[in-house]
């Protein structure tokens, strides 16, 4: 796979076409690359699959969630057909990572706000490379999702609006907002939304591993960070609060999973799945550590 050089992806070229100078050359510099998972191309390498059934280890147990059953499972991600050396993300360069959720509703949903649902209701396995596995069906009760293999690409993807490294880059220091826009410079103010729908409508479903997450309804690491981060009504608000941003502060986006009717993935209305975990703890492959959230229209 030829390494992608992100000053001449079309995200960049949007930057030098519709910011000025000086802005553009920011933008380049908060880019990130992702790996963008899609339907494999006849001759391409699988790099992973959604749905189906999966190879597991003997000795590794299908993920359940106690009281409410075992969980689904989302896809599969073979480290070694990523190209870990051009992400900014310390993933494996070998062996198999597997996603796991819990699809319910009601009590049996899973939200960030209700940490255990998302520490019971969600699973990433990481199976060594060399391990033996078999194919697992799914246990009884699960319908397995419609199996999709995976191939992928390298892409650039952009920092969403309440990002802090682009309210850093582009916000007014004496009016510190959470929310910031992008800075075209395009009279009619349209142009460079244009260059960038058109760019996700070439790239969807958004399955992606690394780089930012395409949120739905707002940043995603806070959500992640509450996981990890519950609310202490000891502290009082400020001090939680700040703790909440040091902990999202430190998370990176592992996999987001889209819905995708190829597979019959459909999260809520429109809805995409994130794991995201520490670099630290993906550095030293405690994926037991990874956190979660998922947002729907």
């Amino acid at each position: 796979m030829a390494a992608m050089q992100i000053s001449e992806t079309p995200l960049a070229e949007a930057g030098r076409q519709y910011f000025n100078e000086t802005d553009a050359d920011t933008w380049i510099g908060l880019l990130r690359p992702a790996f963008h998972l899609r339907a494999v191309d006849d001759g391409e390498q699988r790099a992973g699959y959604l749905g189906g059934d999966p190879e597991l280890p003997a000795d590794v147990a299908w993920p359940t969630w106690d009281g409410h059953g075992p969980l689904c499972f989302v896809a599969a991600v073979d480290c070694a057909l990523v190209p870990t050396q051009d992400l900014d993300i310390p993933l494996p360069a070998s062996g198999t990572l597997l996603f796991f959720y819990f699809d319910g509703l009601g009590d049996s949903s899973v939200a960030y706000n209700d940490p255990d649902s998302v520490i019971n209701g969600t699973r990433v396995i990481y199976v060594p490379a060399g391990a033996e596995t078999t194919v697992r069906p799914a246990p009884e009760g699960v319908d397995p999702f419609p199996r999709l293999d995976l191939g992928g690409e390298l892409i650039a993807t952009i920092p969403d609006n309440e990002n802090a490294a682009l309210i850093a880059a582009y916000g007014d220091p004496d009016d510190p907002v959470a929310y910031c826009d992008y800075p075209t410079t395009d009279p009619a103010g349209t142009g460079f939304w244009e260059a960038l729908t058109a760019f996700r409508r070439d790239h969807s479903p958004h399955h992606r591993i690394g780089g930012y997450a395409l949120p739905i309804q707002g940043q995603v690491e806070p959500e992640g960070a509450r996981v990890l981060h519950p609310a202490d009504d000891q502290k009082g608000d400020e001090q939680d609060e700040k703790a909440l941003k040091e902990t999202a502060a430190q998370l990176v986006l592992l996999a987001q999973i889209d819905s995708d009717a190829r597979s019959g993935m459909g999260w809520g209305d429109a809805g995409r799945l994130y794991w995201l975990i520490s670099r630290d703890d993906l550095a030293a492959g405690r994926f037991e550590k990874a956190t979660f959230t998922w947002q729907c229209e």
